[in-house]
């Protein structure tokens, strides 16, 4: 089985002269991303794995030194690759709450049992986060749970919703 890798952020410029970089972090609170080291780096086909051993907020940006990284000629050259962890990495999620990368790919089913498709994304609002779902037609599903989302069964790969068939 393949290794499952999470993107949690890109590598967004430089900082400084002695190889720091400047992050552009997805985790929750920006700068939880320094505390996953390794980071596998990708841009394209090609990959490394590097080690974190610095960094610090920096206004409303992050800033790392990565290993074997000493010089802003090093750095640029990581300038826009993405910032990947294992799968394994990541702490369980408490009962009632989901990774989202957890949810690409389920199936999605009505209470009445209509078969709407599989979770394409999930997308933040600001008021709310929204399913995506690809199937007959994309639909947007408000992520409420125990309103519009019934039920999440990881296991068995379904998300069961209370949604319109014609909405």
């Amino acid at each position: 089985m393949a290794e499952q890798f999470v993107s949690i952020g890109k590598v967004s410029g430089l900082f400084g002269v002695r190889g720091w970089i400047k992050v552009f972090s997805y985790t929750e609170v920006r700068e939880n991303i320094l505390s996953y080291s390794p980071w596998t780096l990708r841009k394209g086909k090609e990959s490394k794995e590097v080690q974190v051993i610095d960094g610090r907020r920096h206004g409303k940006t992050v800033v790392a030194r990565l290993q074997d990284v000493d010089d802003r000629d090093q750095a640029a050259e990581l300038n826009g690759w993405e910032i990947l962890i294992h799968a394994h990495q990541l702490p369980a999620a408490k009962h009632g709450e989901y990774y989202w990368a957890d949810l690409v790919g389920l199936q999605v089913k009505t209470v009445d049992g209509v078969d709407f498709g599989t979770v394409e994304q999930m997308l933040e609002t600001g008021a709310n986060d929204v399913v995506v779902v690809s199937g007959d037609r994309e639909r947007l599903i408000p992520f409420l749970q125990g309103q519009t989302i019934i039920n999440i069964d990881l296991a068995a790969g379904e998300m069961l919703v209370d949604w319109d068939a014609d909405f």
